[in-house]
């Protein structure tokens, strides 16, 4: 079965009711997405490779796992992927950066590509891929297909919130990916955003919510 962990920690799940209320302002939402991205973070990196090392303690000399290989790479799916990366470049500080350009036809809810850019490396490296919602799932699927293309071979997902629709069509294609969320939410409207959702996460994030 594909994999979906579900962050239901106390300080994840005040941070996004948060984040849900209408009122709440762009610097504010801004601010909750960095801190959730850093607690999420904890799941997305679980499974990256650590390798014992020498450390000198202040009583000894002891062996201690820290990580090894090549660091991960983040990849923002645009724009609101954007969100979530500082949150992790604070854990991760010598993680490469990647970006998806993507953006969803309002007619057809289909993703339509403008922009890619991966280091050449990414086969060597644990992927990341960040995107707040995962909705219909087509963008989340077209990315991952984007950088499977490029040799990506270890890919987790992260967002804020999913929907059951997104989850089905995304695991459809790629059922190896496992998925980290805050919440799973109750379905897709009739303009396929989440709902209860939280709205726009890119238009909340900067502002420009009509």
């Amino acid at each position: 079965m594909p994999e979906v962990i579900v962050v239901q920690h106390p300080l994840v799940q005040h941070k996004l009711a948060l984040m849900r209320a209408q009122h709440t302002d762009s610097a504010t939402f801004r601010m909750l997405m960095n801190e959730i991205a850093g607690l999420l973070a904890y799941e997305l990196t679980r499974e990256l490779p650590t390798a014992p090392v020498e450390v000198t303690t202040p009583l000894e000399t002891m062996r201690a796992p820290m990580l090894a290989g090549p660091p991960p790479v983040l990849v923002s799916i645009l724009r609101a992927g954007n969100g979530l990366l500082e949150g992790i470049l604070r854990l991760i500080p010598t993680a490469a950066v990647a970006h998806v350009g993507l953006y969803r036809d309002a007619e057809t809810l289909k993703p339509v590509q403008y922009y890619l850019k991966v280091p050449p490396d990414l086969p060597q490296r644990p992927v990341l891929v960040l995107d707040p919602m995962l909705a219909t799932g087509h963008s989340a699927s077209a990315a991952v297909s984007l950088l499977k293309e490029k040799g990506a071979r270890s890919v987790r997902f992260l967002c804020l919130l999913a929907a059951p629709e997104g989850l089905r069509a995304f695991h459809a294609h790629h059922p190896d990916v496992p998925v980290v969320t805050a919440s799973i939410d109750r379905a897709l409207d009739e303009r396929g955003y989440i709902v209860p959702g939280l709205g726009d996460a890119g238009d909340r994030l900067y502002g420009t919510t009509h």
